[in-house]
Parts: C-alpha cells; structure tokens; sequence
C-alpha cells in the first residue's frame, strides 16, 4: 500500500512542477535570462533553477536520502542556454524520483548540509517536508510574476 504522505508530496509536485514547465516551455533563451523587474531581481532561469534544486534538496532531507550535492550559490548566477528546457526536464524528473522508493518517518532529523547559513541545527522530517512543498510554491509564484513582467499582454 502507498504511503499517504509520499503520495500527497507527489499530488503537490506534479501541480508545482507542470508550473515551472509550463513557465519556461515557450520562452526564448533571451526572455528566460531577463531580469524584467530590473536591479538584483532574478531571471526566469534562476528562479526555476534555485526552485528545482532547493526542492530536490529538502526532499532528500525529508525522506532521509543523501543530500545531492548543491551549489546554492551558484543557483542565483544561472545563465539558461539551448539546453536549459531539457536541464529544467531532467531536474524535475530527478525530484519525482526521490518519492520512488522513498519511506515517510516523521520522527527522522538531518542537517541541511547545502547551506551554512542554516548551520548545524538538525531539521525534523515533517518540518524539511513542509519547507520544501512552500518553497517551491513560492518560487512558482515569483515566476508567475516575472512573466507577467516580460509578457504583460499575456
């Protein structure tokens, strides 16, 4: 039997996700590298790619799985290039493919080891969980917003 909690994570995912698929779908290598709100406002690029690592990040956390390896950095100096659509694929992919196989224990902790900022302070299961579903729902709404920026007749 499927476990509840996985299967509400993957419910959530697949609506956020499709959003950031259907976010850069029809956007130009030049309009995914925009910054149409001007000054240090981020790109349709480093959106999508601090969202999709930020999740992969926290799930892993949550699900008890090793941490993939994160430049959070470097994230905020994304550049999209012709093959940014099938990058943003293969992300997406990755973050389903943690819920395949994964087990749900809300008494398990970790350490977010992507992040000094976040120190050494352990994060419950349910807390990394929950960061990651707000997070990236956050992210998607930032994209939202950026693309009304570059297209407002949309």
């Amino acid at each position: 039997m499927a476990d509840p909690v996985i299967e509400a994570t993957r419910v959530v995912l697949e609506e956020s996700l499709e959003e950031i698929r259907k976010g850069v779908a029809d956007l130009s290598v030049e309009e995914l590298n925009a910054r149409p709100a001007g000054g240090n406002t981020n790109s349709v690029a480093v959106i999508c790619a601090h969202a999709l690592g930020s999740t992969r990040s926290w799930l892993s956390l949550a699900f008890g799985l090793a941490q993939p390896p994160r430049d959070r950095e470097a994230e905020f100096r994304t550049v999209a290039d012709a093959g940014f659509k099938r990058w943003t694929e293969q992300a997406i992919a990755d973050i389903f493919a943690l819920l395949d196989g994964a087990t749900w224990d809300s008494d398990r902790s970790g350490v977010p080891a992507w992040n000094a900022r976040l120190g050494a302070e352990p994060r419950t299961a349910p807390y990394s969980l929950g960061h990651a579903l707000a997070h990236l729902g956050e992210h998607v709404g930032h994209l939202h917003m950026t693309r009304e920026l570059l297209r407002p007749e949309s």
